[in-house]
This record gives structure tokens, C-alpha cells and sequence, in this order.
């Protein structure tokens, strides 16, 4: 857990980093430089490239760090190349498909927002750079190099549109200037880590392809499912809400979800150096440090997600006075999202075990037929109450997903990931949300923001020190209170 405590540390500084420039920007700069109805336009062409990502990847960014390991070093370079050449599968018959029928698929995305039609190949585009960003980045993870990539995903890409939204303010680009060169962001970030994993090992392209290619092309198919249900479970409310209201709610909505994505943040940072690590202990067999991973990052997971998810909540009036006041009705939104990220992260490494394991295809197939469920929940939901039907929607489908995924970790590994530890987190939890529901301080909103997160912050770590409830928090803490001394 050393080496996963470590490495995840640094890659919870840098996604934090990143949600701190993303933030600025969805809260502040989008909401007050972009009109509404544009701002939806861009969470929509990012909500959609996002789901085309895995399709477009071929589930190559998992097949590289399930297998990976498996081979020699004569082997890798016949795995590498075709790794490379996967996508293309996907990729260029899509490109035919779009370029043949751009104009029914404009009509239909359209129907209620005329505007986003026009935007059809940027979505096109964002999916490709997104896919082979992933493809990439997967190259470092599999070299246990992951501290560069999370940099390019979580801060280089909001950076750059910060810099863009500057220049719109300063109107130095038009709006138009402004979504060529989002899409060219996406495209530069790719470039960028592709000359990164290359510089850790150079491909030599080589059709000597490996002999259990049959085992990775079925894994990549599957892996394709799986990957899209996934991201149909986050990201299909975004793109469904355009079919039914108007393109601004998107905008409204994103906000909002942007907002309870910040308690996921530690769980995507871990998830980096354990996916990895756990491919290596399936692969070995070695079951006893599998459990142990297991619980551990179940904990600690839970530990940052629960109390990131009381700041957020209650805090949430003080942070809704700072932003424009179309974008305040979000409580239920956030709220909804919130419990299901918190659900997310009490799971630990437990994608990484399913995804790694011989039972992959079974859950593949349990994400396909939930993703479906989403699909069906948000065309019912939306229409009767809107944004905080779409949220409903997305809350009970990630819910179930995971409860599925849980019970089967238990019945095909006989693992749970709760400790006593889990309860007590628990416990201290609900008691400080009960204890400063009541509290509100009567000054600016930022200064209530910083006031009541410092003072829960405070109590919160301090009954983790006291009562050694993770070993992994205490040590941590023990190391930074013996240098103050």
C-alpha cells in the first residue's frame, strides 16, 4: 500500500490541481463570459465525445494494462503495435458513417436546439483525441508512469480553455474561433502524451502479433460495452437533457454535477496506480494482498469522498450566492449525484478486480443492460421533472450498478471491502453533518465557505488521529505533526 499511497498522494495534488482550474471555470468564467445557451453547447460536445471515447478506443486503454504484463519483452512490441491500430477498426467506419449521413444526424440532434447540428464533427473529434489520449495514457500506466498523464487530463486541457475564455472576455477570438480551438486542444493534449509514452518506450511497429490475439480482441469487444455503458451511466443525462428542454438547462445541469464530480476526485487519482496493480495480483494469484488492496483503498477512498461530499453539502447555499442566479437551483442535483460518487469510492479497486478477473464478461454484460436502464429511466424521468430527473435518473442507475458489482466481487472472490474502520467513518460522518446542518455563520459567503470546511476539517482528522481509524490517515498525519514539533 506504500507504493499506492504514494504515487496516489501525488496524482490527488494533481487532479485537485486541475479541479481547481475547472473549477474556476465551470463556476466563474463559463458562467459569466459564455452565453448560457453556448456554454450547454460545449457540456454537450464534451458529454458526447466522452461517450464515443471507448468505441473509438476499442477498449484498447484496458486490454493494454490487462495484458500487458503477461508478455515477454520480445513479445511487447507485436502487443504495442496492435494496441496502436485498434482504434482504426472503430474509427474509420465511423468517420464514413458520420461523413454519409451528417445531415439525419443533425436533424435529430437538433430537433429542439437547432444550434447543435452544426456541430456534429467537433463531437466527431473530441471522441477520436479522447480515445487515443486514453490509448496513450495507458501506455504510461502499464510502465507505472501515470504522474505526467494525469497531469494532461485533469490540468493541461482546463488551462487551456481558461486561456480561451480569457481571450473571448478580452474578445481577442470569436465564439466560433473559440470551439475550433477546444477541439484542437483535445488534439494537442493527445499529441502531447503520445511523445511522452513513446520517450518511456519507443514502439517498433511489428505485425508479429501475440498468439493469444483471439483472448485480446474478445476482451477489447467487451471491454467496448463495458467502457460505453459506463460512460453512458455519467454522461448520457448530459446529452439526453437536448432532446427534451432547452440547451441552456445542460449548461445549468453541468454546473451542478460538476460540482458533487469533485468528490470523485481522490478515487480517480488512486485509480491510476491500483488498475494496475491489481491486473499484476490476479495475474499472479495472489489473493491474500488482493483483499488487502481491497480494503484498504475502500477506506481511504471513503474516508476523502465522505467528507469532500458533507463540505459540498453544506456549503452549497454559501457557494450558490457566488454564481449567477440561474445556476442555484441544483441542491437535489448535487445532493443525488453526490450520494452515488460517495457509493463509487466505498468500492475501492472493485472495477479494477471485475475488469482484470475471468468474470469480466459477466459484468460487461450487467453495465450493458444498466446502461440501457439509464437510457429508458432518463426518456421517463426528464420529461416529467426535468433536471432533477435526469439526476434521479443517473443516481438509481450508478446505485444499482454498483450494489451488482459488490455482490458479485463477494460471491465470485468471497470479498467484501468494509472493515469496522468503514463504520466508524461512517459514524463520524453522519454526527459532524447533523452537527453543522444547524451551524450557518452570518458573513460573506466565502468566508462562511472557509470558516465551517476548516473547523469540520479540523474535527473530522483529528477523530481519525485520535481514534486510529486507518492506519494509512494516522501514519500520514503522525509523519506531518512530528515535523511541527
Amino acid at each position: 500500500m506504500g507504493v499506492v499511497l504514494k504515487q496516489s498522494i501525488t496524482n490527488v495534488l494533481t487532479t485537485y490541481l486541475g479541479f481547481f482550474f475547472g473549477a474556476i471555470n465551470t463556476l466563474f468564467l463559463y458562467t459569466s463570459i459564455l452565453p448560457e445557451a453556448y456554454y450547454g453547447l460545449v457540456t454537450f460536445i464534451l458529454a458526447s465525445g466522452a461517450i464515443l471515447m471507448p468505441l473509438m478506443a476499442f477498449g484498447v486503454h484496458n486490454t493494454m494494462v490487462k495484458f500487458y504484463s503477461n508478455y515477454q519483452d520480445s513479445e511487447k512490441d507485436g502487443f504495442l503495435s496492435l494496441m496502436l491500430l485498434l482504434p482504426l477498426v472503430m474509427i474509420v467506419p465511423l468517420a464514413v458513417i458520420v461523413f454519409l449521413l451528417k445531415e439525419p444526424i443533425s436533424d435529430f440532434i437538433s430537433v429542439v436546439n437547432p444550434m447543435v447540428g452544426s456541430y456534429l464533427w467537433y463531437v466527431f473529434l473530441v471522441g477520436i483525441s479522447m480515445a487515443y489520449f486514453e490509448v496513450f495514457y495507458a501506455w504510461c500506466k502499464v510502465h507505472l508512469k501515470s504522474t505526467f498523464g494525469n497531469f494532461m487530463k485533469e490540468v493541461f486541457g482546463r488551462i487551456g480553455v481558461m486561456i480561451l475564455l480569457v481571450l473571448i472576455y478580452f474578445d481577442s477570438i470569436s465564439l466560433e474561433t473559440f470551439f475550433k480551438c477546444l477541439v484542437g486542444l483535445y488534439i494537442l493534449r493527445t499529441v502531447i502524451i503520445k511523445l511522452y509514452a513513446y520517450s518511456i518506450r519507443f514502439p517498433k511497429f511489428s505485425f508479429n502479433f501475440p498468439d493469444n490475439i483471439k483472448d485480446v480482441l474478445t476482451y477489447s469487444v467487451l471491454i467496448i460495452l463495458g467502457g460505453s455503458a459506463a460512460l453512458i451511466l455519467l454522461e448520457i443525462d448530459k446529452v439526453m437533457l437536448n432532446q427534451f428542454l432547452q440547451i441552456e438547462n445542460i449548461a445549468y445541469y453541468g454546473v451542478a454535477v460538476y460540482i458533487a464530480t469533485v468528490i470523485i476526485v481522490p478515487s480517480r487519482a488512486m485509480h491510476q496506480i491500483t488498475y494496475p496493480l491489481t491486473a499484476e495480483l490476479l495475474n499472479t494469484g495472489n489473493h491474500f494482498e488482493l483483499e488487502r488492496l481491497y480494503k484498504k483503498t475502500s477506506l481511504t477512498l471513503f474516508i476523502a469522498s465522505g467528507i469532500l461530499f458533507i463540505l459540498i453539502v453544506l456549503n452549497l447555499d454559501d457557494l450558490y450566492l457566488l454564481l449567477p442566479e440561474n445556476y442555484r437551483e441544483g441542491f437535489a442535483i448535487v445532493f443525488l449525484i453526490g450520494f452515488a460518487k460517495v457509493f463509487d469510492s466505498l468500492l475501492g479497486n472493485n472495477n479494477s478486480i471485475l475488469y482484470n478477473s475471468k468474470y469480466y464478461r459477466t459484468i460487461l454484460l450487467f453495465g450493458v443492460g444498466l446502461a440501457v436502464l439509464t437510457i429508458g429511466l432518463n426518456l421517463v424521468l426528464i420529461p416529467i421533472y426535468g433536471l432533477e430527473g435526469a439526476a434521479l435518473a443517473s443516481f438509481s442507475s450508478i446505485f444499482l450498478f454498483n450494489l451488482t458489482k459488490l455482490m458479485f466481487v463477494k460471491l465470485k472472490f468471497g470479498m467484501l471491502p468494509f472493515t469496522n474502520a468503514t463504520f466508524k467513518v461512517l459514524a463520524t460522518l453522519i454526527f459532524l453533518g447533523v452537527l453543522f446542518s444547524v451551524f450557518n455563520f452570518p458573513f460573506h459567503p466565502i468566508a462562511n465557505i472557509i470558516l465551517k470546511s476548516g473547523i469540520i476539517l479540523v474535527m473530522y482528522l483529528g477523530i481519525l488521529h485520535r481514534f486510529e481509524i486507518s492506519e494509512d490517515v494516522s501514519g500520514v498525519l503522525s509523519k506531518w505533526l512530528r515535523r511541527k514539533e
